[in-house]
């Protein structure tokens, strides 16, 4: 069977290998050394001043960046499911939120943005999804970054890129705090999360907030290479085999451009079968489809021809069918995949199979 949900995505066998050695204790010289080692790479993943290692799923990283990143009052971009629960999360301490709704299928724009920092000047933080995964949606992160930060710098820009950071290049010039999870471009099981802090995010913690999840008490301990609870021992040492694939031997260029030719040429083989695009903004971690039969699509993906993928959510249940993008994908494997949706649509009677999709896929992925 092959994963193709936008998380968790396989875990390479390399990495599992390494992950599969026996445990060591994370109070020692030898696991001191391995996380020092994977948080430099991880420093230079980020391209940030500092950065932090969480034994959580991404939502805990979230949480960790309301509660130490946002004052008072936040400026919220929900355009889906991971927007709905900054919102949530900042309800569930008590900050004053500002909410931007839009459409799942649609990006935030800047000039709302600074609508909303001119009506509320006590806005301190602000909080966006980078990929929006529940719709596959690329909001202009930098663009709306840069226009805060012209408005007024001190508001501190937090941009969830759990389904973007290696995925694509993120300009961090504007953004304070970039949180990014093990299970997808990273490949990696979940459990673990990341943040990646400017200088301006180091000042504001201060202190840090919160127990668990206080950022300043975890970033004194990492720095001297250990946390300051029980670490994600297995994680830790699966993340610096993949940080080193991914800067040291493949290349993040490399990774960047195979994931845009594979997003792209996803998306127009799908769209010549006469499949449409849901978001208006496409994000490359995924290509997402609006269908009636999405759900005839997928049961048919997965038990005639081996691919899962995933589904939509609340509204779009039965109705949207997202396929990954992210990771270490072997193209004939993606082109598998779109060819499974080309032979499904035919099961269906919708059209005469005719391999086109698979054909359209390799022209594009592999044309200079």
């Amino acid at each position: 069977m092959l994963l193709f949900t936008p998380g968790p995505t396989p875990v390479p066998e390399r990495v599992r290998q390494a992950m599969a050695a026996p445990t060591i204790h994370h109070r020692t010289p030898e696991f001191t050394k391995i996380f020092l080692q994977t948080r430099e790479l991880l420093l230079e993943l980020f391209g940030m001043e500092d950065a932090v290692m969480l034994a959580s799923t991404g939502t805990g990283a979230m949480e960790a960046c309301v509660t130490n990143l946002c004052r008072k009052k936040a400026l919220i971009v929900n355009a889906g499911k991971f927007g709905e629960r900054f919102v949530k999360i900042a309800k569930a301490f008590g900050k004053e939120v500002v909410e931007l709704r839009y459409e799942w299928d649609t990006p935030a724009k800047v000039g709302d943005v600074e609508e909303a920092l001119r009506q509320h000047p006590d806005i301190d933080a602000f909080f966006v999804q980078i990929c929006e995964s529940s719709g596959g949606l690329r909001h202009p992160v930098e663009e709306i970054a840069s226009a805060i930060k012209a408005i007024n710098p001190d508001v501190t820009v937090v941009a969830d890129g759990i389904t973007a950071v290696g995925v694509e290049p993120i300009d961090v010039t504007n953004i304070d705090a970039l949180i990014t999870g093990s299970q997808k471009a990273l490949m990696l099981p979940p459990g673990l999360a990341m943040i990646g802090l400017s200088s301006h995010a180091l000042r504001k913690i201060g202190e840090g907030s919160g127990f668990y999840f206080n950022l300043a008490s975890e970033l004194k301990k990492q720095r001297e290479g250990t946390t300051a609870y029980t670490a994600a021992t297995t994680l830790v040492i699966g993340l610096k085999e993949v940080l080193t694939i991914l800067l040291r031997e493949i290349g993040r260029d490399e990774v960047y451009d195979q994931t845009d030719r594979r997003a792209t040429a996803t998306r127009v083989a799908l769209e010549a079968l006469g499949l449409s695009i849901y978001p208006k903004n496409p994000a490359n971690a995924m290509t997402a489809i609006i269908d009636d039969q999405a759900e005839e699509i997928r049961k048919l993906l997965k038990n005639r021809y081996g691919v899962n993928v995933a589904g939509g959510q609340e509204h779009l249940k039965g109705r949207l069918f997202r396929i990954n993008h992210m990771g270490f994908i072997e193209p004939y494997e993606a082109a598998w995949v779109v060819n499974a949706v080309e032979m499904a649509l035919s099961d269906l009677g919708r059209i005469t199979y005719e391999g086109k999709a698979n054909k359209i896929f390799n022209t594009i992925y592999f044309e200079e």
